[in-house]
């Protein structure tokens, strides 16, 4: 198999809010049994799954060619429906409506049929009449990790406001901590060496970093580029060395 072909996408949510002192993203602590970024700090994402390609699910808000359009190089729309299920299936929050209201709260109980594959997302959206709320997500950033890693993901990053009415838990088992944090506060915690971060979620908290509020994220101006992680860039990005991030 060659590098290409392991290659898997992956869509990540950055959850925001205005907190006290400022804007807060949701953050997880992946437990240390994990194959893939084990102890590591993560946004909630993971990869596309099949039935995120599933065309019945409907959309309220930037259709299909507009989201492959904005995440560039022609980028699969089913990473929009991964990064809404991911967030629901890791969080409990979604990011899904009925003629375009607010965003529903569905209970555990759907939430736990989705992860162990007794339900479907389509389903449960059809059963509910709910659609999903694509303009309640904004594209931000798409990195490719580099071969040699084991697995490798080209993962697209949005940027989400939490909904009214909603609440973010720590509910998927594949983390030990779920939190709302300042980003400064997660990038100083990583120099400090009590938290470990992935050269992308560096990046990412260090862009949520430089706005005060929800309102200036989701107006932020973001072009898609995709970034290329070289293999003998890990070690010094690991380290704290800065990368030149078109932005």
């Amino acid at each position: 198999m060659t590098d290409t072909e392991a290659i898997r996408p992956a869509a990540t949510v950055m959850l925001v809010r205005d907190g006290v002192d400022g804007l807060e993203t949701f953050v997880l602590r992946r437990v240390s049994a994990m194959a893939f970024a084990a102890g590591m700090t993560v946004f909630p994402g993971g990869g596309v799954d099949p039935g995120d390609r599933d065309e019945s699910i409907g959309w309220a808000g930037p259709d299909r060619q507009w989201w492959s359009d904005a995440l560039g190089e022609d980028a699969d729309p089913a990473l929009v429906v991964a990064a809404v299920r991911e967030l629901f299936e890791e969080t409990g929050v979604l990011l899904a409506s009925r003629d375009g209201g607010s965003p529903e709260v569905l209970g555990e109980d759907v939430r736990a049929a989705i992860i162990d594959r007794r339900a479907s997302l389509a389903g449960v959206l059809a059963r509910a009449g709910l659609t999903i709320r694509t303009d309640l997500l904004r594209p931000w950033a798409n990195w490719l990790t580099p071969p040699g890693q084991g697995r490798r993901y080209d993962t697209f990053f949005f940027a989400a406001a939490l909904p009214a009415g909603q609440q973010a838990r720590m509910v998927t088992t594949e983390a030990d901590l779920g939190q709302w944090r300042r980003p400064a506060d997660i990038l100083a915690d990583a120099v400090a060496g009590t938290t470990k971060l992935m050269p992308p979620t560096r990046v990412m908290l260090a862009d949520l970093a430089a706005f005060a509020s929800v309102e200036q994220v989701l107006a932020a101006p973001r072009v898609v580029t995709k970034i290329r992680v070289r293999r003998e860039d890990v070690a010094r990005l690991l380290a704290g060395a800065d990368l030149e991030v078109p932005r």
